[in-house]
Parts: C-alpha cells; structure tokens; sequence
C-alpha cells in the first residue's frame, strides 16, 4: 500500500467554498481507478487530499492528465493560492497490520 497526499493553501475566504465541494465528494470514482482509500482534509487555511492504492502515485498523475476529470478541478483553482504540494509517506504504523513501516509506503 502506498500513501499520497496533495496538500493545497486556501485563499482567506475560500474556507466556505471549499467546504461545500467537499461535500459533494470526489468527482471520479476511487474504486474505479484502483485506489484502496480516498480522504480529503480540511483546515481553516488549506486541504488536504490523501489517496492509497498500489502505486497511488500513478493512478494520481493519470487522475491529472485525465481531461474528462481534470475539468472538475477548475473550481479548486479558484480556491487555491500558489501550487499545491506533494507529500510522500515516510512513516506508518497501524495496528491492524501489526507492522511498523519506515519509509517508501512500506
């Protein structure tokens, strides 16, 4: 399993609008694409996006270059200040798996 997170600076009144699409969840389906976990964030200046699947960062990049989906995206853009930021998973724990992870999505 391998964790992604997209991570987004909201501009000062953007918090409302983001909510509500939010709301609304996500505008593809996160089984279809191979995802095994979607969630989305939200605090009072950014969101937080967070995808784990195998090889989550594939299935991302195709989720962004897909025209179909990427048009759903535009309201984001207004909502967004600067570019969003990737962040890569270096540690994991759970107690389910009973497995320490260190690392690459391990």
């Amino acid at each position: 399993m391998n964790r992604l997170m997209i991570i987004a600076r909201l501009r000062d009144d953007a918090h409302d609008r983001a909510e509500v699409l939010l709301r609304d969840g996500p505008p593809f389906d996160p089984a279809t694409l191979g995802l095994e976990r979607h969630a989305a964030y939200l605090t009072a200046g950014e969101v937080v996006f967070v995808f784990e699947g195998t090889e989550v960062e594939w299935i991302v990049n195709d989720l962004v270059d897909d025209a179909a989906i990427s048009s759903y995206f535009d309201p984001w853009q207004k909502l967004i200040e600067g570019i969003p930021r990737l962040a890569h998973e270096r540690y994991y724990w759970s107690r389910a798996e009973d497995k320490l992870g260190v690392g690459l999505g391990v």
